[in-house]
Formats: C-alpha cells, sequence, structure tokens
C-alpha cells in the first residue's frame, strides 16, 4: 500500500472492501483517468504532470460551485464583466475573507485590465461587487478602496434571488442543487424553532 504525509494514495487499495465510500469513488476516477491517458504513465509521473495542491503550494480553497456563481455575478453586473476581479480577491485570501488591496497596479492586472485605465477600471469592478453585496470596501492608506471584505457569495445569491434582483432562476436552480451534490449548507432553509413551552 502507499502511503504519503495525507494518508494512503486510493489507487493503492487492493480490496475495495477495505476503503471508505469516497476512496472507493477516488480510486475509480484515478483508474478511469489512467486508462484515459496511458501513454502518460500518470501513476509514475503525476506529480511532474499534474498540479496538486498536495504537491505544491500556492493554492487557494474555494467552493466548488465557484464557476456557476461567478457567471450570476457576471449576469448581475451590467456588461461589465467581475469575475476576473473577484476571483483575483478571492485568490488573495487565507481563508479569512479579507484582502488588502495595496499592491493595486498588480491587482487589476492580475484581474484583467491592462492600460492607463487598468487601476480606475479595477475599481469601478470593485464598486459593482460591493454594491451587489458580493464584497465590502473600507478606506485606508489607498483611498477608498484599501481592503476588502468577502461575503458569503451563496447567501449574496440568495438574497438578490428572494429580493428579485435580476438572478435568473435556471441559474439560481442550478446553483441550488449543485450546493445539494457538493453538501455545502449555506442555501439550506433555516432550521424550524420549537416554541417555548
Amino acid at each position: 500500500m502507499s502511503i504519503n504525509r495525507w494518508g494512503p494514495h486510493p489507487a493503492s487499495f487492493k480490496d475495495s472492501k477495505q476503503m471508505p465510500p469516497r476512496k472507493k469513488i477516488a480510486k475509480r476516477q484515478l483508474e478511469l483517468r489512467n486508462r484515459l491517458w496511458p501513454d502518460l504513465d500518470l501513476e509514475k509521473t503525476e506529480d511532474d504532470l499534474l498540479w496538486s495542491r498536495h504537491v505544491y503550494n500556492g493554492f487557494a480553497t474555494l467552493p466548488k460551485a465557484m464557476p456557476l456563481m461567478l457567471g450570476i455575478m457576471d449576469d448581475l453586473s451590467g456588461g461589465q464583466p467581475v469575475s476576473g476581479t473577484y476571483l483575483e480577491l478571492w485568490c488573495r485570501t487565507f481563508d479569512d475573507s479579507f484582502v488588502v488591496l495595496t499592491k493595486q497596479e498588480e491587482l487589476a492586472f492580475h484581474s484583467g485590465f491592462t492600460g492607463q485605465r487598468a487601476v480606475r477600471t479595477w475599481k469601478m469592478r470593485l464598486k459593482i461587487l460591493a454594491s451587489l453585496g458580493f464584497i465590502q470596501l473600507a478606506d485606508g492608506a489607498n483611498g477608498d478602496c484599501s481592503y476588502a471584505l468577502i461575503l458569503n457569495p451563496y447567501l449574496v445569491i440568495k438574497k438578490l434571488y428572494d429580493d428579485k434582483k435580476g438572478v435568473r432562476a435556471d441559474k439560481y436552480n442550478a446553483l441550488l442543487a449543485r450546493s445539494i451534490e457538493i453538501d455545502d449548507v449555506s442555501l439550506e432553509p433555516p432550521k424550524p424553532t420549537k416554541a417555548a413551552s
């Protein structure tokens, strides 16, 4: 059995009865992947060819439904896409939902904006995200866009949907279904409270 610092590699289990259900799924996924690309010999070269957070540094934690949420954000932004700006902010956090916006030229560039108006355009996108409720901005040494707090995007989208602020029903329902599929509880209905006796 192959064991590394993250535990046994799913492909190392010989008997599928030994492993928990998630490990069984992972083992089947790896087997399928390796059979689809046999010429790459991924069992031996995986760490050289594929990026994994278990091997390389520089990763961010993000919801699996993020692509769908980014599309919803762009739908709401009035033809001025905000998804690149939002994703860059998210990738700058350390799981604390807080970003210090000191390197504004760099942030603008990484968000997809270049040229003389890059920072101004980037700040406009920040303000759109703030007006929609996805982030909050605070003043500081870099003006009115010195700090950003990223709010739970599921809850922001739910509020916008409930308030009929432009979230399409098909996309909201797809987000709801995806959140259930990945076991995210952000969109669960509130639990009923028991009446005091």
